[in-house]
């Protein structure tokens, strides 16, 4: 049987979070672990409990999610987070892509977004709303993210590039290459660095605007 994904979340609205709750346990095979309605109780749930993702707003009291997210990220590197916000302005974009949001959903998203991002962010890939995409496009015209590195990369990181591009998982990426999933991930995180980025989304839009990506790579 397969485990449930267990998520905790974080937003200091209450009904917020009733609603995003309701959405998330209507899924088979999603559990909502706990609730917090502030930043220090958001970092307290992450220590107390083995989640595999955070569902996480960006303003509340006490530490804001940008924080937070600086935080998990550093300490636990493997959580999926899923930023839920009503900011949608270029810089909070741009944040949270560079600290490793592994999603980035505003609040007026419709609900088939939540679960698409959830869905995405455990098979390893990135997702965004469709406002959200158009921001990081003009973040990057805008050279949002600096790039460095790009021509550095070895044979197998860019296969692997190609395969993360096609919007193929990790395990997927290991299964055509036949190595580990272990393997394809330090690739990965070896990618990040050399590019200069936190998140396999904008590992894809940097790597496509330095052409170390055919367009034709991308789904």
């Amino acid at each position: 049987m397969t485990r449930p994904v267990r998520v905790l979340l974080a937003d200091d609205h209450t009904l917020v979070r009733a609603g995003i709750r309701r959405i998330l346990e209507s899924q088979p095979g999603v559990t909502v672990l706990a609730e917090a309605a502030d930043g220090p109780g958001a970092l307290a749930l992450v220590a107390a409990h083995e989640a595999d993702v955070l569902v996480l707003d960006l303003k509340m009291p006490g530490l804001d999610g940008i924080e937070v997210l600086r935080s998990v990220k550093s300490s636990h590197p493997a959580l999926k987070v899923v930023v839920v916000t009503m900011f949608e302005a270029r810089e909070y974009v741009a944040r949270a892509v560079k600290l490793g949001a592994d999603a980035y959903l505003l609040k007026d998203s419709a609900v088939q977004d939540l679960t698409a991002a959830l869905d995405a962010v455990m098979a390893g890939r990135s997702y965004f709303s469709p406002a959200i995409q158009a921001q990081m496009a003009e973040l990057l015209r805008a050279d949002g993210a600096q790039v460095t590195g790009g021509q550095l990369l070895t044979d197998r990181e860019r296969e692997v590039l190609g395969w993360l591009a096609r919007g193929l998982s990790s395990r997927e990426v290991a299964q055509r290459l036949d190595i580990s999933v272990r393997t394809v991930e330090t690739h990965r995180a070896n990618l990040m660095h050399k590019l200069g980025v936190k998140s396999v989304a904008l590992l894809i839009q940097v790597a496509l605007r330095e052409g170390l990506l055919d367009p034709s790579d991308t789904p």
